[in-house]
């Protein structure tokens, strides 16, 4: 599976399709009825904001097979959301098959990561195994549950639920021994990559567009008035440069997907001086206004 992470929306229809495909639906021997639960305020549960208890927070309580992660990246005004859909990572150095017991979980023939839902009964130890966090427990069951890749559909030539309603075409899905399928494909031109490669689990879903750092920052003239058509380069510390951009109307430029370190910018623009600014990027950061002077 490969996901465009910086084309989502945000908009839970991956979400919602899995719990309309799992929710009192079993699908033997993939998996048993997902339970309905669902994001909301729930009695007992609790949040801290600036060091106060508050007896009310909204949770999210129970499975989520396909989940949803927000990220917000820099500090108001200037910031940056990215959503990723979470599904299982169907690993193939999986760390829930060696916390198994009995074949509990295992590998179907398409390399689809399975909990069997009677061998697993009662195995508490499996959700907490998994890096992820995308293994839950029904206490109802007795037994613990994941996305499964929907393997009922797949073992027919469809696709997994969530990849179908996707209307944004976020999520792809194939058979990576397959050089002609689109994740091949997709792979091959692009530069996906796992979540976390340090946890050592090597995951079968790929991602577009993790959030890395940026830099941010306003071109003005001495008068605070904005430069549009002002040319940014942005060298690395060996000098080489990483990317050139052009301000906007607003005065505005931005590099992303940036390593921290150092760098150096160099902005100019016909009748001005040429600026340069040196920046050590830890985090996220906005520069603020950059003037430059007549030249």
């Amino acid at each position: 599976m490969v996901i465009e992470g910086d084309r989502c929306v945000g908009c839970d229809g991956c979400f919602i399709a899995c719990k309309d495909e799992y929710v009192g639906n079993d699908y033997p021997p993939y998996s048993a009825a997902a339970p309905d639960t669902q994001y909301g305020y729930y009695p007992g549960a609790t949040q801290v904001d600036d060091g106060v208890v508050t007896a009310k927070a909204w949770v999210k309580q129970g499975q989520n097979w396909m989940d949803r992660q927000e990220i917000v990246r820099g500090t108001f005004p200037n910031l940056k959301v990215t959503t990723l859909p979470i599904p299982c990572m169907h690993c193939d150095n999986a760390p829930c098959m060696t916390a198994s017991k009995n074949g509990a979980i295992y590998k179907d023939s398409n390399g689809i990561v399975l909990i069997d839902p009677v061998l697993s009964i009662g195995q508490t130890q499996i959700p907490n195994s998994c890096p992820y966090g995308v293994i839950f427990w029904n206490d109802k069951l007795n037994i613990p549950q994941k996305c499964t890749f929907c393997a009922h559909l797949v073992g027919s030539g469809r696709n997994p639920k969530c990849v179908d309603q996707c209307h944004m075409k976020v999520i792809h899905f194939g058979d990576l021994d397959d050089p002609n399928s689109e994740v091949s494909k997709f792979l091959a031109s692009s530069k996906a990559e796992v979540l976390h490669p340090e946890y050592g689990a090597k995951p079968k879903v790929y991602y577009v567009g993790i959030p890395k750092t940026f830099i941010k920052g306003k071109v003005v003239n001495s008068s605070s008035a904005y430069l549009p058509g002002a040319t940014v380069t942005l060298a690395n510390a060996s000098g080489g440069t990483v990317g050139t951009t052009t301000v906007d109307n607003y005065g505005d430029f931005e590099f992303d997907g940036l390593t921290t370190g150092s760098y150096t910018l160099s902005i100019s623009l016909s009748k001005y001086q040429t600026k340069t600014q040196a920046v050590n990027l830890q985090t996220d950061t906005y520069l603020g206004d950059i003037a430059l002077t007549s030249a």
